[in-house]
């Protein structure tokens, strides 16, 4: 499943291209739109932490569960580079972390956490069904869409690879497995797992690590809220009694 590239950026100096020194992902020096693309290929990065920042202060099963889906996402990538072996373009790029290029697996990260996510909100966050109040959702998706769509894009332009690191082919490719894998995990999760969070939960181990399980709580972020505020309100109570003895 080898594709050919009929077009060829040989004639561009070594010199002209530079990196984001993070992940060294090139861009031609003085292309604006290549370094903002180049900085939005960065998104799986930072979403990698996220999840770890998130995992560590709140350590929901859900969000587990989420940042095992991604891990099983560029774990199927992997194989499937090595078992097609389909070679990225030949742009004269200094660093290649792989030869492999199909499928892309920034594309198929990206819509992997897109598909899984639009999926979450519109069938598990459904505590209130007013549209006004629930616009948060619907910007959310959006956004998502968006930026995963800029993560595709840094590597198609002009039916050319914009960065130089995958075909057409390859990305398009890795949206498709990746949507199908975030769907399918959604699925695996929600229908097959879900039913065990609260006897996981229950572990003598989760308890010692803090694990919890939210799925039956409708609104987290209101329940935290007011739970916090309560505590809080009677810690004050207890300060200001003390003190009056």
């Amino acid at each position: 499943m080898k594709e050919e590239i009929p077009f060829d950026f040989s004639d561009r100096d070594r010199s002209e291209w530079t990196s984001i020194s993070l992940t060294h992902i090139e861009y031609i020096k003085g292309d604006n739109l290549g370094k903002l693309l180049a900085l939005f290929s960065l998104l799986p990065v930072a979403l990698g932490i996220s999840f770890g920042t998130l995992i560590i202060f709140r350590r929901d099963l859900h969000t587990i569960c989420f940042l095992a889906g991604l891990i099983l996402d560029e774990g199927v990538n992997w194989v499937v580079k090595r078992i097609v072996k389909e070679p990225r373009p030949d742009f004269g790029k200094e660093v290649l972390y792989t030869e492999y290029g199909w499928p892309s697996s920034h594309s198929q990260f990206a819509w992997f956490f897109t598909t899984y996510l639009i999926v979450f909100l519109f069938i598990r966050v459904h505590h209130n069904q007013h549209f006004f109040e629930n616009a948060w959702k619907y910007l959310t998706g959006v956004g998502s869409i968006a930026s995963s769509c800029l993560v595709s894009y840094s590597s198609v332009y002009d039916n050319r690879v914009y960065l130089g690191y995958h075909s057409l082919n390859q990305v398009l490719w890795g949206a498709v497995i990746g949507a199908a894998l975030g769907l399918f995990w959604f699925c695996f999760v929600h229908l097959l797992l879900t039913p065990f969070f609260p006897t996981i939960a229950s572990w003598s181990i989760s308890e010692k690590l803090m694990i919890r399980d939210s799925t039956r709580i409708p609104n987290v972020l209101w329940f935290e809220y007011t739970c916090h505020r309560s505590e809080a309100r009677s810690r004050l109570r207890k300060m200001t009694s003390r003190k009056s003895l």
